[in-house]
């Protein structure tokens, strides 16, 4: 079997009978991994790392805010900063924007300026009166205005007023105009200065008006995943007439202009156009753009008549979108916490990439102090094996972030698994998504795991592969761009096809308790069996799906059109419908992505259902009264068709007959 999974001689599905822990391997190994992670956290803690980033460090390896220990080679470090809190940069406004770094001397002083400081008289007054020494620590400060190395070791002139970041303690310039350099690298869309005020004030005076519109997306979003199985069959004949439509349209056109180029080429061909042709050697632009168009119009011809046999061969496929849309719509109303799914994952992301931002800035400031030769500034960074962490801590990004998704796609189908083969609805659990998260807690970790495991390993050459690409954009030749953008391609493909695996297999464990390997095996014969029924789910599904969040997105954008309407300057109100417009998009993705998988768990359960049960005593259906319409649809039409048939054959065996007859008394007289 795959991966140590055991072959059967035939496959019995039990849904909801047997349940005992899947893939506890990958489970221990996931929670070693975690505990690597954990351990990577306690390390930049213990080191020293997370209190540098917090209370932060001079320019000389000292954290502020404490004592601190010498460093061998480094003058002025191992100094007592009790009494200094917070990190005060000399040139606060000399950014390296590449590096996203401040290439200024940093101190630890006492008190940030409270005022603008024009002159180093200013300086010294302000370090007699404050006890805030601004020069660097071997400089006396009533000695600043006289000093000849104050143009080195002193904050360069005026020093702007600043106040100290909450948590971070560093001293931040109050006018933000001395990061305008940096501001116009990231805005560089933006050339007038005046309009990119008229954006932030136009966004502040709407503020209320972009939470109310958030909160309209949000509703909308929650009321169509239920009201979608209503007009599921409105939109999908829309949008199967609107394709038949344009196919036609468009090899009509095509063949017109080709038509219509041919006969105006015949018009206008004179003398002056053959001597031209004499001259020139042919005309071979017009034959070429002739060719060209003819072309396109045999090509469309051909595509719109491959679409209109496809059409017809998936008419009756296109009903069972229909009925596994209505039933995902019942399954929302008797399952509504399935729409709190999108407000957890958001939540537990979040959370982990907080964390994990977190943990990578501890790195930043962890590892052993060197002196940097052209800056002459104390950086901290790791060596050896430790500098690996870095790649570990990025590697765990991924996996748990793929591992929290497919948490997501397991519960949502434990509760779906849990409704279709419930046969008294009556009967289900009082909580079928904590029932179902429970399940996943106890025995289908290692299964998660193991399937976030695999999209990773396909995830992590394909960033890398993006990244090189990135990193060669104009020097790489034209063969290596290609090849590079073909492997990322084939990666990506095999990323989506990996991850419509993985969620039906999290489905087929859900239904029978299985491991992971046997159960995408499972579900991967059922679907290759059904392979028509799915190519109809995923593109006329999926399409609906898509017109579900233009509409929700249109219907927002409407609706703040007329909000902001009192804002007669167009640029103060385009920024905040660009933010609701994103922020509707984004949560329609992600509520109608969950609709999205219940379809696709829906049809993983019908197509089992009908394959293993025919309706017969003692092998009853479990599925729904529109999937049972469907199905006594299709038999109906099963049976008309073999009726036809024998219609059409016994007419040929009452001729056959009726030769054999006549022939009969020839034969016996010979």
């Amino acid at each position: 079997g795959c991966c140590g999974s055991a072959e059967r001689a035939k496959r019995e599905w039990k849904p909801l009978e047997d349940r005992s822990c899947t893939d506890l391997p990958w489970f221990l190994l996931f929670a070693l991994f975690c505990g690597g992670m954990c351990a990577i956290c306690g390390f930049t803690i213990a080191t020293g790392g997370a209190s540098r980033l917090l209370f932060g460090y001079d320019s000389y390896g000292n954290t502020c805010g404490q004592r601190n220990e010498p460093i061998e080679g480094v003058r002025l470090s191992g100094l007592d900063h009790s009494d200094r809190k917070y990190v005060f940069f000399l040139d606060p406004c000399n950014l390296d924007i590449i590096q996203r770094k401040i290439k200024s001397m940093a101190l630890c002083v006492s008190q940030c300026p409270t005022e603008e400081l024009a002159t180093y008289s200013d300086l010294r007054r302000f370090a007699m009166m404050n006890g805030s020494e601004l020069c660097s620590y071997e400089l006396p400060g009533h000695k600043y205005p006289h000093l000849p190395e104050r143009f080195e070791k002193c904050p360069k002139l005026p020093v702007p007023e600043s106040k100290a970041l909450p948590v971070f303690n560093r001293c931040t310039p109050v006018d933000i105009s001395c990061y305008a350099k940096f501001a116009e690298a990231v805005v560089t869309f933006v050339s007038d200065n005046s309009m990119l005020n008229r954006l932030i004030a136009g966004v502040a005076a709407s503020k209320e008006i972009i939470v109310g519109l958030c909160l309209l997306a949000l509703v909308l979003s929650m009321i169509l995943m239920v009201i979608i199985r209503y007009i599921s069959a409105v939109l999908v004949w829309i949008l199967t007439a609107l394709v038949i439509l344009g196919s036609l349209g468009g090899t009509s056109v095509l063949w017109w202009l080709y038509i219509d180029y041919r006969m105006t080429m015949n018009e206008t061909m004179s003398k002056d156009l053959k001597e031209t042709e004499d001259t020139n050697g042919g005309m071979k632009t017009p034959k070429n753009h002739a060719q060209g168009l003819l072309i396109y119009a045999v090509s469309a011809t051909v595509f719109t008549g491959i679409l209109l046999l496809l059409m017809l061969f998936m008419r009756k496929r296109v009903a069972l979108t229909i009925a596994l849309f209505h039933v995902a719509g019942k399954v929302f109303i008797h399952l509504p916490l399935l729409a709190l799914q999108p407000f957890c994952t958001f939540l537990a992301l979040s959370l982990f990439w907080v964390y994990w931002i977190l943990v990578l800035l501890f790195l930043g400031t962890t590892g052993n102090p060197e002196k940097n030769e052209d800056t002459g500034l104390v950086e901290f960074r790791l060596t050896g094996g430790l500098q690996y962490m870095t790649w570990y801590h990025a590697v765990g990004l991924i996996w748990i972030s793929e591992f929290i998704l497919a948490c997501q796609q397991m519960t949502v189908a434990g509760a779906v698994v849990t409704y279709y083969f419930t046969r008294d609805k009556t009967k289900l659990p009082v909580t079928p998504i904590l029932s179902s998260v429970l399940r996943l807690v106890r025995y289908h970790l290692g299964t998660v795991a193991k399937g976030s495991f695999i999209i990773t390993l396909v995830k992590i050459p394909r960033l890398i592969l993006m990244y090189i690409h990135n990193q060669l954009k104009g020097k790489e030749n034209a063969c290596a761009r290609c090849m590079l953008k073909a492997c990322i391609c084939c990666l990506w493909c095999l990323e989506k096809c990996l991850n419509f695996l993985n969620q039906n297999a999290y489905a087929a464990t859900a239904i029978n308790s299985t491991s992971f390997c046997t159960s995408a095996r499972d579900a991967f014969m059922i679907l290759v069996e059904n392979a028509l029924r799915v190519a109809t789910i995923n593109t006329v599904g999926d399409f609906v799906l898509f017109l579900g969040k233009v509409l929700i997105l249109t219907c927002t954008a409407f609706t703040g059109v007329l909000a902001l309407n009192y804002q007669r300057d167009y640029t103060e109100w385009v920024l905040p419908l660009i933010i609701v417009c994103l922020f509707a998009f984004l949560v329609a993705h992600c509520f109608l992505s969950i609709f999205e998988i219940v379809v696709d768990v829906l049809f993983l359960c019908f197509a089992i259902d009908t394959k293993y049960n025919n309706g017969t005593p003692g092998r009853e259906f479990y599925m729904d009264k529109a999937l049972m319409e469907f199905v006594e649809n299709s038999r109906r039409s099963m049976a008309t068709e073999e009726r036809a048939r024998s219609k059409r054959s016994r007419p040929k065996e009452e001729v056959e007959l009726t030769e054999v007859t006549t022939m009969a008394p020839g034969t016996s007289s010979a």
